[in-house]
């Protein structure tokens, strides 16, 4: 079947080691099952695959995606949930729960399989390109907010990083649950973007806002870390998913996270559970995926060359 993996691991130059051709159909082991892929959306995550980040060169070669959107061996209409072994269906004892790829093939393929576990209805209401946004940024996202930030209606949030597939999800996650959101990006287009989307103010990276915030979502790491912490009412929380600009900031700004007694919260996607619940929050709500671009799965390397430009603005489909 045709597919799109990780053939070698470049640390300097990720791209280098993607490959598209044929792969072997999947294996089904006892409790999976086999899913015909329709759409598939890209990840930071990929990117972090082909530079060897969570996939070690003996699992090498590696279709990658973890994202997918398709039809069952009966024939429904499904989404799949990214997380394996989440708890312990379709793997064996004591292993640790994954990403799709960092142990087990992944969705940029005609077909993928996953333990039964993991594959959850499709709301008609999505198309399978909407759909397939949905388990790894916007679940993400979903929990950062209503999980792990603890935000209600009416509270503020700063979005760092417009643009990018989490921050997009927060924003508009966050304007459909009535919260006050804020955003920022160093790209013009991409802060008007913000706000035609529910932000209701997009700024500068390391901009005043014109209030303190109850929360942040924080996916860019050191860039923006000492904004984030400064943009806290006290008492507030920064929920950290990702640090795209790197992990060490210069300034940690540790005396205002005591003096302030402010949260600092890691997340890492979400629970089967969580992504039910943010497929029935879109169906029933109208929101959807923020969609850049979708490219048939043999224009993948396109989508790859996009995303690790920078140059997005939500999320990019790879279609069947």
């Amino acid at each position: 079947m045709f597919a799109v993996y990780a053939a070698r691991i470049d640390r300097d130059r990720p791209l280098d080691g993607l490959e598209l051709g044929e792969r072997p159909a999947p294996e089904v082991p006892p409790g999976w099952t086999v899913v015909d892929v329709r759409a598939a959306s890209l990840n930071h995550h990929d990117l972090w695959s082909l530079r060897g980040v969570g996939l070690p060169e003996h699992r090498l070669p590696m279709i990658l995606g973890c994202d997918a959107a398709g039809v069952d061996q009966d024939g429904n209409e499904v989404v799949l949930h990214s997380v394996i072994g989440q708890t312990g269906h379709g793997v064996g004892p004591g292993e640790p729960r994954s990403i799709l790829t960092e142990r087990y093939q992944g969705t940029f393929a005609e077909q993928v399989a996953v333990p039964v576990w993991n594959v959850l209805p499709k709301p008609a209401a999505l198309s399978f390109e909407e759909a397939a946004c949905l388990p790894t940024a916007w679940l993400t996202a979903y929990r950062m907010l209503f999980t792990n930030a603890g935000v209600r209606p009416g509270d503020s949030v700063l979005v760092q990083g417009a643009g990018g597939g989490v921050a997009t999800a927060a924003i508009v996650l966050g304007k459909a649950a009535g919260l006050r959101i804020f955003a920022t990006s160093r790209d013009e287009a991409k802060r008007r973007r913000a706000v035609e989307l529910g932000a209701v103010e997009a700024v500068e990276p390391g901009a005043r806002l014109p209030q303190r915030v109850d929360a942040v979502i924080e996916t860019v790491g050191a860039a923006t870390w000492s904004h984030s912490v400064k943009s806290l009412r006290p008492g507030g929380t920064i929920v950290i998913s990702g640090a795209t600009s790197g992990d060490r900031p210069a300034h940690a700004e540790l005396t205002r996270v005591f003096f302030l007694e402010l949260r600092i919260v890691g997340s890492t996607m979400g629970t089967k559970d969580e992504l039910e619940d943010l497929l029935a929050f879109c169906a029933a709500t109208g929101v959807r995926p923020v969609i850049d671009e979708v490219l048939p799965m043999d224009r993948a390397r396109e989508g790859f060359e996009r995303m690790e430009s920078g140059g997005l603005f939500g999320k990019v489909v790879l279609r069947n």
